[in-house]
């Protein structure tokens, strides 16, 4: 049974702390968010969630008040496999709604297939803004070595997200032999695949990882930055991309 709460004391910041640090491997110094930090985001009134199972921490999720009627989720971590992830973010997301808020927006690495999955099926978000090298280097054991490029997820509360087609649609970039390839971009709806693990591909392969990242930019991003809209997430492996 998972029981989900807010944090309020410093021994439970520091407790959330410790297991960012487990899963993220973040070195001294390079951490996105502190004990000090989630006590004053809490104390001012924002968001700051941890997750139990067995009186054992098992996740947290990290907000803040964003312009307009929404919440930036900062940073959100659970052990895999349990849908833990899932109940924080449902969680959150009563939250929100308990304010008068109307949307929750967060940024994800667009090549990590099961966070798309996540966030565009299960949840039913969808990425507004592709932003090239938002964090700048990042050194954390997860994201070493690779730009940090980002989606802006924007989760609208309100009504379920429009249902996506794939009819008519050509594949814009697929895989081969674990490299992008580009293909047809000559229709209305595209499909733009990601590494099936770009997290291993960037310790066994850093070119191939690299390739990746540039072919989804130029790709995706482009898309996006062209007026397109990211409607859904197709098979585990593509972006659905309706274009104007």
């Amino acid at each position: 049974m998972i029981e989900i709460r807010e944090l309020n004391h410093l021994e439970e910041f520091a407790e959330a702390f410790r297991l960012f640090t487990g899963i993220w491997g973040f070195e001294p110094g390079n951490q996105p968010v502190n004990p000090e930090m989630m006590r004053a985001l809490s104390h001012a009134g924002n968001y700051v969630a941890g997750a139990y199972e067995g009186g054992l921490m098992v996740g947290a999720s990290v907000a803040f008040f964003a312009e307009g009627a929404a919440l930036h989720s900062h940073i959100t971590g659970a052990l895999t496999g349990r849908g833990i992830g899932l109940e924080l973010k449902r969680h959150q997301r009563r939250w929100a709604l308990d304010r008068g808020l109307d949307r929750i927006t967060w940024t994800y690495d667009p090549l990590v297939r099961r966070n798309a999955h996540f966030n565009l099926t299960k949840l039913g978000a969808r990425p507004e803004k592709y932003l090239p090298s938002f964090y700048g280097a990042m050194d954390d054991a997860v994201n070493k070595g690779d730009d940090s490029d980002r989606l802006l997820a924007v989760w609208r509360l309100g009504a379920p997200p429009s249902p996506f087609t794939v009819e008519g649609a050509r594949v814009a970039l697929r895989e081969e032999a674990g490299r992008p390839v580009e293909g047809s971009m000559d229709a209305r709806v595209l499909l733009v695949a990601v590494p099936e693990d770009v997290e291993s591909l960037r310790k066994e392969d850093a070119g191939a990882a690299k390739a990746w990242r540039h072919a989804v930019r130029d790709v995706l991003g482009g898309l996006l930055d062209g007026g397109a809209r990211v409607t859904g997430f197709h098979a585990k492996s593509y972006y659905v991309v309706e274009r104007p």
